[in-house]
């Protein structure tokens, strides 16, 4: 009997192991487009950290975490740096993080998906569905989702008739598959 059981808790184990790992970024791009005195504008957020369980087999068991550092914020300027760093903004003293945490996720068609996210910035958090599709090779997988939200709702800066209220995200990652 003990020469069976030992083999299904090895079995068991390596199954729940593999289960459990976490998926490794290997590439990211999180930039953002908003119009300011009519014309397109934008930046970049760096410092992405994540925990990304995703299997498009079982959508139900996935999830995903993630964090960006605003203070890794880029416009090309640094004046537009510090401003959007400062209490007016993004007040990075106070809120140096935003977070995204999955609540369910949607098949659509092909490599088609809806997450609906709890985004928090600023101490406000709000449910965002992002669209995004997810390719997938035998050691690594792509995702790619652009999503709007209105700033005003985080406490971002306030209602302004020159800066545009609505923020385009978009998001690239590339993971290695554990």
């Amino acid at each position: 009997m003990k020469k069976i059981i030992s083999p299904i808790i090895i079995l068991l184990l390596a199954v729940n192991s593999f289960a459990q790992v976490k998926n490794t970024v290997t590439k990211s791009a999180i930039t953002f487009e908003i119009k300011n005195l009519g014309l397109n504008t934008g930046g970049s957020l760096g410092g992405l950290q994540t925990t990304i369980q995703f299997d498009p087999a079982n959508l139900t068991s996935s999830s995903i975490e993630a964090s960006v550092d605003v203070n890794a914020i880029n416009t090309g300027s640094d004046t537009k740096d510090t401003h959007l760093k400062s209490a007016d903004f993004f007040d990075v003293a106070r809120f140096p993080k935003i977070t995204m945490k999955s609540v369910s996720f949607k098949h659509k068609s092909g490599n088609n998906y809806t997450g609906v996210f709890n985004l928090t910035m600023k101490d406000h958090s709000k449910t965002i569905q992002v669209p995004f599709t997810y390719a997938e090779t035998a050691t690594s997988g792509s995702f790619k989702g652009s999503f709007r939200l209105n700033r005003i709702d985080f406490g971002v800066g306030e209602k302004s008739m020159i800066m545009a209220s609505d923020v385009t995200v978009n998001i690239e990652v590339e993971i290695a598959k554990g």
